[in-house]
């Protein structure tokens, strides 16, 4: 065999390899170009005693377990908790121009109305409060996010009823991201909660989280960008 021939077998042996590599490479190339970047940005987390963690260790509520789930995920996104423990919906709304001034967030996370429940104040004033909290953070060009609330029934049910009713009916006329009833997982199970029955304890937190994940990852996952800023 001459040196030209085997050259030739050398190279047609290697050509099967050469299309596998060259195969790889715009699989890879494909792959990447469909795993989002996500952008750097803020949500501010604006409730009371459930997201401020009340009783809890700092570490164990459900709003550090998302900032630990966004790290987990590459997500560069900062975690803002406004939280205050036993805020009503009136005094979220007298500080809530000035925790938008001062994040500028991406996302609001809004989780009120609770203590407006338990104090049996008038529904319609919890609304307007909620919905002027809602406008705000749209003028603001935040994306919003709605945690709903329900109260023991032993408040009588047509107020029951209308409490509840009032997320459902902001949620419809904004056309807004929602969670009926944020403590869904856990409410009918009273070791969930701390010795005073209303506080989730901390191993409720990762059921809270899953409750606001399926309908947060979609907004957050609006904020990313293709690898080329496409």
């Amino acid at each position: 065999m001459t040196t030209v021939s085997k050259l030739q077998t050398s190279r047609c042996s290697n050509k099967p390899v050469r299309l596998w590599l060259a195969a790889l490479a715009v699989a890879l190339t494909t792959a990447m170009a469909c795993v989002p970047v996500y952008a750097a940005g803020t949500i501010l987390v604006f409730g009371d005693s459930l997201s401020a963690g009340y009783g809890l260790a700092r570490a164990d509520g459900w709003v550090a377990l998302l900032d630990a789930r966004l790290k987990d995920r590459d997500a560069d996104m900062t975690i803002v908790n406004a939280s205050v423990s036993g805020e009503t919906t009136a005094g979220g709304r007298a500080r809530f121009d000035a925790a938008l001034d001062r994040t500028d967030p991406d996302i609001v996370i809004l989780e009120l109305g609770g203590n407006d429940g338990l104090r049996a104040l008038p529904v319609a004033d919890m609304k307007a409060n909620l919905v002027a909290m809602i406008d705000a953070a749209r003028d603001a060009d935040s994306k919003i996010l709605l945690l709903g609330m329900r109260i023991p029934a032993n408040y009588g049910k047509r107020y029951s009823e209308q409490f509840h009713s009032a997320f459902n009916e902001i949620a419809q006329t904004k056309n807004m991201a929602y969670v009926p009833f944020f403590l869904a997982p856990i409410a009918d199970d009273r070791s969930n909660f701390q010795d005073d029955g209303i506080h989730p304890n901390a191993a409720a937190q990762p059921a809270m989280l899953d409750a606001v994940w399926p309908t947060l990852a979609p907004l957050v996952d609006g904020l990313s960008q293709s690898p080329t800023g496409s």
